[in-house]
């Protein structure tokens, strides 16, 4: 899987639920290693996934480029049916999100899990249950959270630095949401994997500092809930994304998902209310959060 930046968090989101639902190994690949070092891989019998919402970004292109001289087969996730990169890809699964006006990309995100998510079902093969029909039911319901959002944002309008936890297929939303602080708000947001956080992060986190985290429903839950005992015995600010009660009573704020989510599927409406809270909490801070400082629609990097 090749991309950048939100492109990139989706990527994230990819290689988890690959492997999850089709046992079939997943790497994110290092544009420099083609850019930069102009070095060629053996990719006979490899599918080569790029995603980027505008198709355009010149590193990505470059290493899909060179991965079909080497034997392997592309594929491009893109918002742009006419994009460089549907171009030169072998084949081209377009989101169809409509034009996005803002900077700091959202729908196309959540667009890409859903690419993710169909092709995980077709390569899965029936191997696993997926019922992601229920998608669009479950991101219109999170849609409806906006007024809640909105009322807890003004505690955090002066916010300068967090850090946002989530595990497994939630990583990546951990990654989003991040990225979405940084960009729309100018916030320094930290983000790891919960059990990342415990091998040594934790120890920065003073009473009082912010940790927002994704506690969906699944394996991971148990570890989530530990940490959020460590944290609270700290003293912690912690905001609490979920639709599990238990995990909930023990935040300091939380904003609640409908319970029992299947958490293959909780990614995309777990990443809502996070990218409603970013939005809000630029507005609370009298920024522009569609127009970021310092960044355009299409990053070209080598």
């Amino acid at each position: 899987l090749v991309a950048r930046g939100s492109s990139d968090n989706a990527a994230l989101f990819g290689r988890y639920l690959l492997e999850l639902t089709t046992g079939i190994p997943v790497s994110l690949a290092a544009p420099a290693i083609h850019t930069l070092y102009q070095k060629k891989l053996d990719l006979r019998d490899a599918l080569v996934v790029g995603v980027s919402q505008s198709g355009e970004g010149d590193d990505i292109n470059l290493t899909l480029k060179n991965a079909k001289r080497s034997g392997a087969t592309t594929l491009a996730i893109t918002n742009e049916a006419d994009s460089t990169m549907a171009r030169l890809s072998d084949e081209t699964f377009l989101i169809h999100a409509g034009r996005e006006r803002s900077v700091a990309a959202t729908k196309t995100y959540t667009g890409q899990l859903l690419i993710f998510h169909l092709l995980a079902r077709a390569l899965s093969d029936g191997k696993t249950e997926m019922d992601i029909e229920r998608l669009p039911e479950l991101a219109a319901e999170a849609l409806k959270l906006k007024s809640e959002v909105a009322a807890m944002v003004e505690r955090y309008a002066f916010m300068e630095q967090c850090v946002v936890v989530g595990r497994s297929l939630n990583y990546a939303n951990a990654y989003e949401f991040a990225i979405k602080l940084m960009e729309t708000c100018y916030v320094v947001a930290e983000r790891f994997s919960g059990a990342d956080f415990l091998h040594g992060p934790i120890a920065m986190i003073d009473p009082g500092f912010p940790v927002f985290v994704f506690a969906p429903p699944g394996p991971t839950l148990k570890g989530t809930k530990e940490l959020l005992t460590k944290l609270h015995g700290i003293g912690a600010e912690t905001i609490v994304i979920s639709g599990e009660p238990a995990a909930l009573k023990m935040a300091s704020r939380g904003i609640k998902l409908s319970h029992g989510i299947n958490e293959l599927l909780s990614p995309i409406p777990y990443i809502i209310p996070a990218q409603l809270f970013a939005a809000l909490l630029a507005e609370a801070k009298g920024l522009t959060p569609d127009q970021p400082r310092s960044l355009s629609k299409v990053t070209k990097t080598v």
